[in-house]
């Protein structure tokens, strides 16, 4: 029995609950994860995990070795990525998790720099606004808008986006603009957009000096795709609140106009997350370096024309978080 494989299998195991899913992130038949498990109960001569036909349990023992196994194969992986790093480029996979408007418009147009700085690493991008299984879907990072609430979760700010009100001027033909905001509340279409797990759409949220107001319009379409949402609201159908980044090209079209612009919503956090369970590999590590730049470099190439709005987070604020602690925007 390979020990170091069937540690690594154990760990991957107990992280996505179940032998299927451990089977599929580490691409190995579901009988070889069984058998290395199995071989490695057998050497250690103690029961790690109890088996039923719904879940996987573990025990006592099995516990107690995870945690030690965990930190073992983690010291393991930084050591050869101390090694290696020095002597070759990072190579491999990363996989990432981020939304379609950061990709098509903020992480495509900058790739072939990353290529050639690293262009042994193979980038997969998942892209859509859903809610990831980092674990089971073996993601090594995620760029995420708005304060992450799950404590598996390490957070790195590394940036804010800036949210305006948008219309289509055949909206404001048929509606009127607005002068403030309560007057969305009757007589305006909203457009929604809602999360899967919130089950419901978030409120437009306005905010002038110490006064701040939030608005539920008569929604007429509500979308969970942040490039349906601006295409929403460019098609004529309701206001959006949206990063304006996402909005800058149909503005620079005329098929956008911001609308109430002395009221603008708080930015919204945006952070670079990774699992706590998840060593950051070198090859993770140069990826999460690259974007928080990039992010970072576009805000300070828009400032001026102010047409990306992507503002850098305070230097107090760069810095890596666990979510065990409390994480502020």
């Amino acid at each position: 029995m390979d020990q170091l494989t069937a540690m690594r299998v154990f760990t991957r195991v107990v992280e996505t609950g179940n032998f299927s899913k451990a089977a599929l992130s580490l691409k190995m038949p579901k009988t070889t994860v069984t058998n290395l498990v199995q071989g490695l109960e057998g050497h250690l001569g103690t029961k790690l995990l109890n088996r039923t036909t719904r879940q996987v349990v573990v025990t006592n023992d099995g516990a107690l070795y995870y945690e030690r196994a965990s930190r073992l194969l983690a010291d393991l992986d930084e050591l050869d990525g101390s090694v290696s790093s020095s002597q070759a480029q990072p190579s491999g996979k990363v996989r990432v998790a981020l939304s379609g408007a950061f990709a098509d418009q903020i992480i495509m147009p900058a790739l072939c720099d990353f290529h050639s700085r690293y262009p042994k690493i193979q980038l997969e991008l998942d892209i859509g606004d859903r809610i990831v299984d980092y674990i089971a879907e073996n993601v090594d990072c995620a760029l995420r808008g708005g304060t992450p609430n799950d404590q598996s979760l390490v957070a790195r700010k590394v940036a804010e986006l800036e949210l305006r009100t948008y219309a289509a001027p055949l909206y404001l033909e048929k509606r009127g603009m607005p002068k403030h905001p309560d007057d969305l509340r009757s007589g305006h279409a909203g457009i929604g957009y809602m999360k899967a797990y919130a089950g419901r759409n978030f409120p437009m949220v306005f905010r002038q000096d110490d006064t701040v107001i939030e608005v539920q319009p008569d929604y007429v379409i509500s979308v969970n795709d942040a490039r349906s949402y601006v295409a929403a609201a460019t098609a004529g159908i309701g206001i959006a609140q949206a990063a304006c980044f996402m909005a800058r090209d149909a503005v620079e079209r005329g098929e956008l106009v911001e609308i109430l612009p002395e009221w603008r919503r708080d930015p919204i956090p945006l952070y670079i997350v990774y699992p706590q369970t998840r060593h950051l590999s070198n090859k993770v590590r140069v990826f999460v370096d690259w974007l928080a730049k990039l992010l970072q470099d576009v805000e300070r190439a828009q400032r001026n024309g102010n047409a990306v709005c992507l503002r850098p987070p305070e230097a107090a604020e760069i810095e890596i978080m666990s979510a065990t602690q409390r994480l502020s925007a």
